[in-house]
Order: C-alpha cells, then structure tokens, then sequence
C-alpha cells in the first residue's frame, strides 16, 4: 500500500512552511511516521509549489497562514513549524492555547533543545521542543559522545551544506544557526563553551552535507591508550545510535587524535567527519541536511506519541 494511503495513523500533524525543509517533511512524515498522519501544510503565497505538492499528495492546503488554520474545526495534534526563528516566536503561544504540540524546526529555540539520540528520553512532556538546527542535529551528537566520556572544554563545528538546498527560510536564518547550534553543543552536548560555523556551498554538481566536529580533550585521552579507546568506542556508538533514523550519516575517516599543546591551554583534541547522505525524499541524496533534520522530527513525534499513549494509559489504571 502507498504509505500516503494510510488512515490508521492516530495522530495529525500541520506542517507550516511549504519550503525545502517543509517538503522533505512532509514526505518524511507520509512515508516513515509510525503514529502520526500530515494532513494540512501552511503557507502565506499562493503560487508556493509547496502548497501545490501538498495537495496533490491530499494534504489541505492553504496560504492564508496560521490564522486559517487555527479556524479549522479539527485541529492537528501536532505542528511542525518550518518557517523561521521570528515567525515561531510569534506563533508559538497561539498552539500552545489551541492544545497543539509544536515541533520546532526554526533556530528559534522556544522550547528546550531536541536531540534523539541525546536527550529525547530525559525531556519532561512540553507542548514545545526545539529541534535545534541540521548542523546541530549533525554534531552534537559527536560532541556528546565525547562528552559523556570525557570533560570537553571547547568543541567547535564547521558544517558546510550545498546551496541548492538551503531554502529562503534558512538563508534569512544564518545568524539564528550559528547562536542556537553553537548552544546545543553546551547545553545538550556537554561542551563547556561552544562555536559553529555555517558553509553555503555553491559547488556544481552540489556536494553532500559534511560536518567537522572539533571537541577539546584531557591530555591523557589524546594519547593512545585505554581512555582514548572509550572516546573511540563512545563516538562509533553515537554514529550507529544515529543511522537508526538517518541511514545515510556516517564518518569518512576515523577520529583523529592530536596531541595536547601549550596553546590550547594544555588540552588535547579530537576531529571528527561526519557526512550525511540525504534519503532523497524530496531533494537528491545531497542534501543530507534536509534529511537529518526532519528525519529527527519525525523520530520525535513518534516519541512523543508513545509518551502521551503511555500516560493515558498509567491514568487509566491510577
């Protein structure tokens, strides 16, 4: 059966944005969600392709924005917000009061910071979460699986993503990137202070999403022995934990190790490549980017889903 078919899934969902990253979701949520059914996407022009692909998938379509939506007698369970970091900050409290979870696909960083592999089994139920950005989705797993081994003093990301792929949304949103990533590799990765960097790639043909991930080392795990053996098992842990929802993300190489240095205050450090070979669900494979961040949507949603079947239940029998 085409998955598009499909009218046993519980939960519903509105996408809001009809962009690149709006897209790749909607065909995410269509062909890979367990538990939850899109059935609107929102937009604000009329003659978006988008909202033209939506309904030719049987999505209801609309450019006249969340105000339509939330005017609809049957409100989706779920919105994924796709459009930008102030769009969200100003709509956020509108699907809060309607009763709708909101999952955050903007740098705007409204709700805690999401990613599955990491934190998803320690977030309290909230009616928002922030899915952080592609190239956090990208690194700070990285950071925290050195983290979770080691102190991290320092990790900085580099994350260079083909041009074709970033959309107006994420072009209007490169200084939001740079804050929230550089965050996440704190707050979720466990690096004591982090920076990021974003590379739009102009390349022809277009190059697959790479990611460099540097993280600060104690001295001793530098060196060759059994701590930089657990750092090293830490990392191909996380990179498998991840390709469980994002096949295509992998390292090109081993990590790197190199050797403290007075210069960086007597810490070692570790580099890690990551690429992400996108599912081509609605872009070609090269935009990996698209891939990881909706691809974590989507696992979150059906998460969340799981959650809240879970608490009815425990309700019942309390």
């Amino acid at each position: 059966m085409d998955p598009r078919e499909r009218k046993d899934r519980p939960y519903t969902a509105a996408i809001i944005g009809p962009g690149n990253i709006g897209s790749d979701l909607m065909f995410k949520l269509l062909r890979r969600s367990e538990f939850i059914q899109p059935t609107y996407m929102i937009g604000v022009d009329p003659s978006s392709d988008g909202l033209a692909r939506a309904k030719r998938v049987g999505l209801k379509a609309s450019a006249e924005g969340v105000d339509w939506l939330l005017q609809q007698d049957d409100l989706p369970d779920f919105v994924f917000d796709c459009t930008s970091a102030k769009a969200h900050e100003a709509n956020a409290p509108r699907f809060a009061e309607a009763g709708i979870h909101a999952i955050d696909l903007t740098p705007a960083a409204v709700g805690p910071y999401l990613c599955p592999p990491v934190n998803l089994d320690s977030l309290e139920d909230v009616a928002n979460v922030n899915m952080i950005t592609c190239g956090g989705q990208a690194t700070t797993p990285m950071v925290a699986a050195v983290s979770r081994v080691v102190p991290v003093d320092y990790a900085e990301i580099v994350a260079s993503i083909a041009s074709k792929s970033a959309g107006p949304g994420t072009r209007a949103n490169i200084d939001e990137f740079t804050e929230t990533t550089a965050a996440a590799l704190e707050v979720v990765g466990g690096a004591k202070k982090g920076k990021a960097i974003i590379i739009l790639n102009p390349a022809e043909p277009p190059l697959m999403m790479r990611n460099t991930v540097f993280a600060s080392l104690p001295a001793e795990a530098a060196e060759a022995g059994e701590l930089q053996d657990k750092v090293r098992e830490s990392i191909q842990q996380m990179v498998e934990t991840v390709q469980d929802y994002v096949p295509g993300y992998a390292l090109t190489a081993d990590p790197q190790f190199d050797h403290a240095r007075p210069e960086w205050n007597n810490w070692g450090r570790v580099t890690c490549l990551v690429q992400v070979k996108g599912a081509a669900d609605y872009l070609p494979e090269y935009a990996g980017n698209l891939d990881i961040i909706t691809a974590a949507a989507t696992r979150t949603g059906d998460m969340l889903v799981k959650r809240m079947e879970a608490n009815k239940k425990a309700e019942v029998k309390a």
